[in-house]
């Protein structure tokens, strides 16, 4: 997990409670001390892009459908969540946002 994350402009990371993060201080180290906020058991609210961005993920992969999808499929996929616009960002899409461009759709 480390490697994909220490190439990415990190300042906070709020992860659920999954156990992938149990070692969070040493996440935090070798990422040149990112701040951690853990939210409180069963308050989703306080990961809302989080639990918003799940929604979409499920609108492309429902539970009924096997997750053992093509590279390419599971890459188009991410594309379009990545190109559509968020409330959150001003209408803009997460690409817009990270890449600092404006993009005409």
């Amino acid at each position: 997990m480390i490697e994909l994350l220490e190439k990415q402009p990190l300042e906070t990371i709020t992860p659920d409670r999954g156990k992938e993060f149990s070692k969070h201080a040493e996440i935090s180290q070798a990422l040149n001390v990112v701040e951690f906020y853990f939210p409180f058991p069963h308050h989703p609210w306080q990961r809302g892009t989080n639990e918003n961005t799940n929604g979409l993920l499920r609108e492309y992969f429902p539970k009924t459908v096997d997750i053992n999808q093509s590279d390419s499929y599971v890459e188009a996929k991410m594309k379009e969540i990545n190109l559509r616009p968020r409330k959150c960002l001003n209408w803009k899409t997460p690409y817009e946002v990270y890449y600092s461009v404006e993009l005409h759709l």
